[in-house]
């Protein structure tokens, strides 16, 4: 009987080991991301950026009057997952006040058939991207 016992009891001890060292092991490593987006040497404003990992859920965010975005994973939480990104950053909306709809002011090298990348570290990132009109991808300055 103690020996069904004693088994009954590292089995239990095994099991709360296992949930206990489960916490946030679905939860993926995030860096956290800002930066500023310019157009020909000009704020660029209300543009969506999306940062989409080789795997995994992308991140989104929008920047402000001065160009500045930060990225947010979810509602909850900041940053993007660590490692390599496809970034997409488009002007559009799908309509304006007037319900017209607004044209993508952005060549499509920076969104529908992006060549912009990211490189998400752990920790703080600061990711520049200087776009130009005319198409030329200029890759992220990591800033400073």
């Amino acid at each position: 009987m103690r020996a069904i016992y004693r088994l009954q009891t590292e089995w239990a001890l095994i099991g709360f080991s296992l949930l206990a060292g489960c916490g946030d092991a679905g939860d993926p490593q995030l860096g956290k991301v800002t930066g500023r987006v310019t157009l020909d040497g000009k704020t660029l404003t209300e543009a969506r950026i999306e940062f989409t990992p080789r795997s995994g859920s992308p991140s989104y965010g929008t920047t402000d009057q001065e160009g500045n975005y930060s990225l947010r994973f979810t509602r909850d939480r900041q940053g993007a997952i660590v490692g390599t990104h496809t970034v997409r950053i488009r002007t559009f909306r799908d309509e304006d006040d007037a319900g017209r709809r607004r044209a993508e002011r952005l060549p499509d090298k920076y969104n529908t058939h992006s060549e912009l990348t990211g490189e998400v570290i752990a920790g703080e990132n600061r990711i520049d991207f200087s776009l130009t009109s005319q198409g030329r991808v200029t890759q992220p300055d990591r800033g400073g």
